[in-house]
């Protein structure tokens, strides 16, 4: 119970601090997926219960115990050569009724021209971001499910560096009778440590709210999920590049309120196999330019094949003009992949 008056104290003031949006923050690549199934749900989930400690590592709150000896490992093939690690495990502490669970993501940029003012080569450089997370989550009730996530994260660009510390609060709960699911996140809440030249910026904090229903009559379930709740207007707005274009940044309300929302829809083709097909539309208003050549913005899709001791997932997210990435991620349930069972 005092884990949970924490986590609301957290998300208190993370809302009481946090006022930032596309492109005024530091530490950007933390809104990266870490899970191919959050990729395929449009990149912002917090209420799928899915056991994967991808998805746990991004909601603290999905740590449990069907998640005990699971360890998983994605690769994201991200534009321009550059590549996404994530490793992440679970443990079930079966005296303390508390799932640990703890990951490593490090995105690698590969080595690049350094120039000065002038543009005169100083050499090549390796710039790199990654974070290590430890998180816990302990069981409420018989529907409840809360969880807190601490993370050190690290950004090394040549001669700049900048660290910093940051929580993740969470909250689930699970109605398996009614086939539904919610859950409410505040993601990044922190500070710096060391900054690149001196001054402080802000994390990306955002506060997520998702709500997931399955049909009865079908093998079908749908999500939708709020994010950015603590600020209305969200739509990043570059003046510069709007006046090259000779366009406004004038959203309407219906634009201010939509581009909050990310779906999913998630489709059963058995027991062991799962089609997802998501559309976030605040990348796709964000990446559109004019009317013309925008195709998949914004939309994702992917799959994920389960089995008892493997699981297998991939995830593909559309920028503009059909750009996309892949994410491929492949999960191993230890005690029953090598004979572990006392693990």
């Amino acid at each position: 119970m005092r884990l949970l008056l924490l986590i609301l104290i957290l998300i208190y003031n993370g809302v009481a601090n946090a006022q930032t949006i596309g492109g005024e923050a530091v530490f950007n690549f933390l809104k990266l997926p870490p899970s191919p199934l959050l990729t395929a749900s449009g990149g912002v989930n917090v209420s799928y219960t899915v056991p994967d400690v991808g998805m746990a590592s991004n909601q603290p709150a999905l740590f449990n115990e069907a998640l005990h000896s699971v360890t998983g490992l994605s690769f994201n093939n991200y534009f321009a050569g550059i590549n996404a690690y994530h490793i992440s495990g679970a443990y079930h502490v079966k005296e303390a009724n508390t799932t640990l669970g703890g990951s490593i993501f490090y995105v690698d940029y590969g080595n690049l021209q350094q120039t000065d003012a002038a543009g005169n080569n100083l050499g090549s450089f390796h710039p790199r971001d990654y974070t290590i997370q430890i998180s816990a989550a302990k069981k409420y009730l018989e529907k409840w499910q809360y969880g807190l996530s601490i993370k050190f994260i690290q950004s090394n660009y040549g001669q700049y560096n900048s660290s910093a510390i940051a929580f993740d609060a969470g909250i689930s709960y699970k109605d398996s009778a009614a086939l539904f699911s919610a859950g409410l996140v505040a993601k990044n809440m922190g500070v710096q440590l060391k900054t690149f030249q001196g001054t402080g910026e802000d994390l990306p904090f955002d506060m997520q709210l998702g709500l997931t229903k399955k049909l009865a009559a079908a093998p079908i379930a749908f999500s939708v999920t709020a994010q950015h709740l603590h600020q209305w207007d969200i739509n990043y707005n570059d003046t510069i590049f709007n006046q090259s274009l000779n366009e406004s940044n004038n959203n309407s309300f219906a634009d201010k309120l939509f581009n909050h929302f990310v779906v999913a829809t998630h489709i059963y083709l058995g027991n062991n196999l799962e089609v997802l097909a998501g559309y976030n539309r605040l990348r796709r208003s964000e990446l559109n330019i004019g009317s013309d050549g925008n195709g998949l913005n914004g939309f994702s899709m992917g799959f994920a094949a389960r089995f008892r001791k493997l699981q297998v997932q991939y995830g593909r997210a559309y920028f503009q003009r059909n750009t996309a990435y892949n994410q491929f991620s492949i999960h191993i349930k230890l005690d029953e992949m090598f004979g572990l069972g006392s693990l």
